[in-house]
């Protein structure tokens, strides 16, 4: 006769598992400082490098409406964050890339970015300064923040999505602390 040890709940080997795939969605480059996400970027020199070159694409960066990740992809959620702005204010390329909308959506200005990879960036409202196919580096100015609102009057909407899907801005910007994986038994 066969015995099985197996204890009821998730096996060793599941629970690895699966906070190794956590650990893999949030991992956010630790070593990259507030100087390296807002200053002049250098070169990367490896896929971590590239994500310390992310910035704020408002300055000073002060956080009004945290991400809220939704419950399934047509659920209720805050898909992005918003930053204080007055109108006016400069609103810059979070990363490299080149803009693939500059124009109206329901009434406000958006622009949005395609960092390649698939990271694409939205920001709303904004008063479009560059044309649709244009290239940009982090830090450049790709327009100027709309008297419109996305929320309410003075706040910027910074979305980012990986292929396709939602992920929270702070991930890129390093505001997430890294995930550290403990031993399962």
């Amino acid at each position: 006769m066969i015995r099985s040890h197996r204890r009821s709940g998730a096996s060793p080997w599941h629970t690895a598992l699966v906070l190794a795939v956590l650990a893999s969605t949030l991992w956010v480059p630790s070593a990259a400082s507030a100087a390296d996400r807002n200053g002049p970027t250098a070169a990367a020199t490896s896929p971590g490098d590239a994500l310390a070159r992310w910035r704020w694409p408002v300055l000073p960066a002060r956080i009004v409406a945290p991400f809220v990740a939704p419950a399934h992809a047509y659920g209720p959620g805050h898909r992005g964050i918003d930053l204080a702005a007055s109108p006016g204010d400069v609103v810059a390329a979070p990363a490299s890339g080149l803009i693939a909308f500059a124009g109206s959506v329901a009434g406000r200005g958006v622009v949005t970015i395609d960092h390649g990879d698939g990271l694409v960036t939205t920001l709303e409202p904004v008063v479009a300064g560059v044309p649709v196919g244009a290239p940009v580096h982090a830090g450049d100015q790709v327009g100027t923040v709309d008297a419109g609102g996305h929320a309410s009057v003075g706040t910027v909407h910074f979305g980012v999505r990986r292929d396709g899907v939602y992920i929270n801005p702070m991930l890129l910007l390093g505001g997430i602390p890294r995930a550290i994986l403990l031993p399962c038994c």
